[in-house]
């Protein structure tokens, strides 16, 4: 087992604040198999394991909190390697799309409807 303080190079808090749980991961390819080729031809470790393992995962989105059940390392921990990638470009995140927002906005019947509901409760 390896200390998550080892796998940070001994940070503890994200450079980003703004990764929730649900933010939305998603691997820029191009750059991600670009860089994944020049650390495996000049036999260095450019990208730490768990870095590679984030990319692999993230080809389809994913959210932050899939990531690090993935990787079972703590949330703030994987924050810390997301805000890596994010930073070099290999990795996209997005605030997740809202039902509400991708609709057009709020039904007011359906708004209704649900207050009835709970009211009933």
């Amino acid at each position: 087992m390896v200390r998550p303080y080892t796998i940070t190079r001994g940070r503890t808090a994200p450079d980003r604040d703004d990764l929730t749980l649900i933010t939305v991961l998603t691997t820029d390819e191009p750059a991600a198999d670009a860089a994944l080729a020049r650390g495996s031809r000049s036999g260095s470790r450019a990208l730490q394991r768990e870095h590679r393992l984030i990319l692999e995962r993230c080809r389809h989105p994913a959210a932050v909190a899939e990531v690090a059940a993935g990787l079972d390392l703590p949330v703030s921990v994987t924050k810390i390697l997301l805000g890596d990638l994010i930073a070099q470009g290999l990795l996209r995140a997005r605030a997740p799309i809202s039902v509400a927002r991708a609709a057009g906005g709020m039904d007011p019947a359906l708004l209704s409807a649900v207050r009835d509901g709970l009211r009933r409760l």
